[in-house]
């Protein structure tokens, strides 16, 4: 059926491209000069983001350059440079992007679109059970990269022959979770922005049910989940500032002293700073956080 050898087909399952999976493959950097700059840069076509060095000269923001990646040999985007070396994996800039590298990039694109086409038609002839969500050419690589989401795992080993013989070229099929399927198609959110995990990092945090508690937030899932069907990242980016929010003013229920009356705190707003008490007598008024101290494990209304 193809005249591609099986050393040449990639079968890859259960593999998910996510944030925290290293994508740098060989040229790893152990241990860096100090005053080498180091750059972050970013994998157009999944989105993802890693550091690497060039020592041969000065790269800008949104310059193009080759990097190895997980896969083979690509083309990435440079970000800017870092100031702190985070705590992860470092690679090394092969080269600046030539001219003839771009118009290739761009060829590939045109290409991508015709192998998605194709590879979206064989796996609904092979009646798989699987989404597809991009197809990728590596720059200097004869293979062609599949990523796709699937409920459950897939044998998809005669798609792959069959694409194999269609392309004439190696062919790697990646299956992604729902968030990463986000991270990397891209889209815009409820609050009229781009995907956090899209354009705001793609290190993918893990999110609970309890920050959204936290933060006051209904629970009702269609409110606080994304359109991958999973919490919102932006639960976990807001987490830090209220539980740092929370231990400077009183809990919900507490009671508090004020003008020679005992209050109940009855809401908490951590975003506008106000707080609002009310009295047995039915008063209820709303005061600035800074007002309330703690003192000898008691809190009380000052001014």
């Amino acid at each position: 059926m193809s005249d591609i050898d099986d050393d040449d087909i990639s079968v890859l399952e259960d593999s998910p491209v996510e944030a925290e999976t290293s994508v740098i493959a060989g040229a790893i950097i152990e241990s860096i000069d100090s005053g080498t700059p180091i750059y972050r840069v970013r994998l157009s076509y999944s989105n993802e983001t890693f550091l690497a060095i060039y020592r041969n000269d000065t790269l800008s923001p949104r310059a193009m350059v080759i990097v190895p990646t997980r896969y083979g040999k690509d083309m990435a985007q440079v970000i800017g440079p870092v100031r702190e070396k985070a705590s992860e994996k470092i690679a090394w800039i092969e080269r600046p992007a030539s001219k003839e590298d771009i118009e290739k990039y761009r060829y590939n694109l045109k290409q991508e679109k015709d192998a998605f086409k194709i590879c979206r038609e064989k796996i609904e002839y092979h009646r798989l059970e699987m989404k597809l969500v991009m197809a990728h050419y590596l720059l200097e690589e004869p293979k062609i990269l599949f990523f796709f989401t699937a409920p459950n795992r897939v044998d998809f080993r005669d798609l792959v022959k069959d694409l194999g013989s269609t392309f004439r070229t190696r062919i790697e099929m990646r299956q992604i979770n729902v968030r990463d399927e986000t991270r990397v198609v891209g889209g815009q959110g409820v609050c009229g922005r781009a995907y956090c995990c899209h354009a705001v990092s793609d290190k993918l945090k893990p999110v609970s049910i309890k920050m959204a508690k936290e933060q006051k937030l209904s629970l009702n899932s269609m409110k606080i989940s994304g359109p991958c069907g999973r919490l919102l990242c932006c639960l976990s980016y807001e987490n830090a500032f209220y539980s740092e929010q929370q231990r400077l003013v009183p809990l919900e229920g507490s009671r508090i002293t004020h003008e020679n009356q005992t209050w109940t705190v009855t809401e908490l707003n951590m975003v506008s700073g106000q707080i609002k008490i009310s009295a047995s007598d039915g008063r209820i008024i709303t005061l600035p956080a800074s007002r309330f101290e703690k003192i000898d494990n008691r809190w009380r209304v000052t001014g």
